[in-house]
């Protein structure tokens, strides 16, 4: 049973659902629905409960397993409610992406890797394993990766920030 959804930011942040989501980005893409995409929240009844607490009532909230919402989701332009997508890591975005769940531009927001290799903004550090995924969303399927923590600050475009550690075509 797939549903349509018209999908306006489709962020990696370890902390899910937070004050930046709910206070800049939802407002800002005027969000009807969260989708939460995390193997280890899904089905928790604990966390599932603390993030629906969370999340005002009009907004519809979705929590998934990254198989389950990349099987029973469809990217949508203009059609459906506008919705916020959430993972916690770049490996769960991009085992949405190999499952079949495209899209166009991704958001990093926070990333804190205790074995970070390089640090790409104040709020996000990568590790090898990172890199490495963002740099084939990059080049083999043409994914705009950017670093933004709000709507309101400018956006870093990935490239930039990994120019310094490794070789990426502009």
């Amino acid at each position: 049973m797939a549903q349509d959804l018209n999908i306006e930011l489709v962020r990696v942040d370890n902390r899910l659902v937070h004050g930046q989501i709910l206070e800049s980005w939802v407002p800002y893409v005027k969000a009807q629905c969260i989708i939460v995409v995390d193997d280890n929240i899904a089905g928790n009844v604990f966390d599932e409960t603390v993030i629906r607490m969370a999340v005002p009532s009009e907004i519809d909230l979705i929590i998934n397993t990254v198989e389950d919402f990349a099987h029973n989701y469809n990217f949508s332009h203009n059609k459906g409610k506008n919705t916020i997508v959430l993972f916690r890591s770049i490996r769960d975005v991009c085992k949405a992406y190999e499952l079949g769940f495209h899209f166009d531009k991704l958001n990093i927001g926070n990333i804190h890797h205790e074995e970070f290799k390089v640090c790409c903004s104040p709020s996000v550090f990568l590790c090898d394993t990172e890199i490495e995924d963002i740099i084939r969303l990059l080049e083999n399927d043409g994914v705009v990766v950017e670093l933004k923590r709000v709507p309101r600050e400018r956006a870093v475009n990935i490239r930039e920030a990994l120019k310094g550690y490794c070789n990426l075509s502009p």
